[in-house]
């Protein structure tokens, strides 16, 4: 994230819940894999999402001791950037919650089952070619997934599209699942207007305003059609969603 090690309350995301009348200073999260746009430093999720903290001091207390898990692995530093689909668990009590595009709140944690805490969907941003043929996924949080081809001339095993969604097992980094973005499946807006809407993909063209830019309309459970840029549209299941979401997305 470059520039300053500080942060201006004012200039922090508005999605960020903190009083910006009342501190100066917000906390910048630490150079990761989510930019400071679409992520929430954890210091700020244990005390002003989660209120386990009343102050900084404290919530910083909490994170050092050890108490919080992301993606299953115990985090110390209270700058992490936790960001879309990671999942957050409170390890004292076994709580588990994944972040998620919500209306109006951007990015928020909800409630998930415990068995969804080893699982998370991941969105490929590119991909590339490899030392011996291989194709390397590189997913939104920043894991990279190699999948291995037999025939490099013919990869047929590589059947995965730039925006389409991978489960992955958390446990060994393993592929659970492979969602492609296409009409038909079922895709959670990441961004913009519509963010947090959940839909199934009906019509993906080409924009008429910007070249390269591609618009996708989705239809809600209630029929409701609504539009999104493609860079926003998450992959997440194909008759119904893979992973738990908040109550009344679909």
């Amino acid at each position: 994230m470059g520039g300053s090690r500080h942060l201006k309350a004012i200039a922090a995301p508005e999605f960020w819940p903190i009083l910006r009348k009342e501190y100066k200073w917000a906390v910048k999260p630490s150079s990761g894999p989510h930019p400071l746009e679409r992520c929430i430093p954890l210091l700020i999720l244990v005390r002003d999402v989660f209120k386990y903290a009343k102050t900084g001091r404290e919530a910083r207390k909490l994170i050092a001791e050890g108490h919080f898990k992301i993606d299953g692995r115990v985090v110390k530093n209270y700058k992490f950037p936790v960001g879309l689909m990671d999942v957050v668990e409170i390890v004292d009590t076994g709580e588990v919650h994944r972040i998620l595009p919500t209306p109006v709140k951007v990015l928020w944690p909800h409630r998930v089952p415990r068995e969804e805490a080893l699982v998370k969907p991941c969105q490929i941003m590119n991909k590339t070619t490899v030392k011996g043929g291989h194709i390397q996924l590189n997913l939104h949080d920043g894991r990279n997934v190699l999948i291995r081809v037999s025939d490099p001339r013919n990869p047929v095993e590589d059947v995965y599209e730039t925006l389409g969604t991978v489960i992955l097992s958390l446990k060994d980094n393993s592929m659970l699942n492979y969602i492609p973005l296409k009409e038909g499946v079922i895709a959670i807006i990441s961004g913009g207007k519509n963010v947090g809407r959940l839909g199934k993909i009906v019509e993906i063209v080409p924009s008429a305003l910007k070249r390269r830019k591609y618009i996708v309309t989705l239809e809600d459970s209630a029929g409701r059609r609504f539009q999104a840029s493609l860079e926003y549209v998450f992959p997440i299941g194909v008759e119904k969603p893979v992973i738990t979401l908040y109550e009344g997305a679909w």
